[in-house]
């Protein structure tokens, strides 16, 4: 599946001139790229799709852990990809646009997700969803809004973080998206939440909707 490339997300770290079509995320399309311009446009490790088949086919790249398949299959922002056979491993982070930190294989075992729902099952058993799909059953104590820390491999929590003072976040939508601080305070305004951020330049305010936790 593709889209007219002046139509794709600001996010995306090409220009919206070129070639008319874009190949598109299998799904995840409002705020993931797909593989193929992750390891074609922002590494250069492949030229063509076909090149890039190859090395799916040879179970060579790894996606949060998980060896893929699809040439189209979706990179969210904070996704790990690693190629072990040449110890390259990288975090998709955000400036203006979605670009590639290269990291630890240590580090690329795991990833911060947002708990977005909590579910009491048969036998008082908790479980926690969690954005892009992510589900755990667990007996920590967490809160609809916090975020964890998760071991990909293991599928376990490794640490909770609540939006709070002092804790580090990035801000993924809205005007000061891609700027990055940590929390001096969070104000409450009706049903709305206000965070503000002192960044290395300025304190800045931005809607707890448009923030995401970093790794602490």
């Amino acid at each position: 599946m593709h889209i007219k490339r002046k139509t794709i997300g600001n996010f995306w770290p090409v220009p919206k001139t070129g070639d008319k079509y874009m190949a598109v995320p299998l799904h995840e399309q409002r705020s993931a790229v797909p593989l193929i311009l992750v390891m074609r446009d922002m590494l250069k490790l492949v030229k063509t799709k076909k090149e890039l088949k190859k090395l799916l086919n040879e179970k060579k790249i790894l996606v949060n852990e998980r060896i893929v398949r699809e040439t189209n299959y979706p990179v969210c922002l904070f996704d790990s990809v690693g190629i072990p056979s040449i110890k390259k491993f990288y975090r998709i982070n955000l400036k203006n646009k979605f670009e590639l930190v290269e990291i630890t294989e240590a580090d690329s075992g795991k990833k911060i997700y947002e708990i977005i729902g909590k579910t009491i099952l048969p036998g008082k058993k908790i479980q926690l969803n969690f954005n892009q799909g992510r589900n755990i059953l667990t007996s920590e104590k967490a809160n609809v809004g916090d975020y964890a820390l998760i071991d990909l491999a293991k599928n376990k929590i490794n640490k909770l973080i609540s939006l709070d003072k002092g804790v580090e976040v990035l801000v993924i939508a809205g005007k000061h998206s891609g700027e990055e601080g940590k929390i001096k305070e969070i104000l409450t305004s009706g049903d709305q939440k206000v965070a503000v951020i002192k960044t290395h330049k300025e304190e800045i305010k931005s809607n707890v909707k448009n923030i995401f936790v970093k790794e602490q």
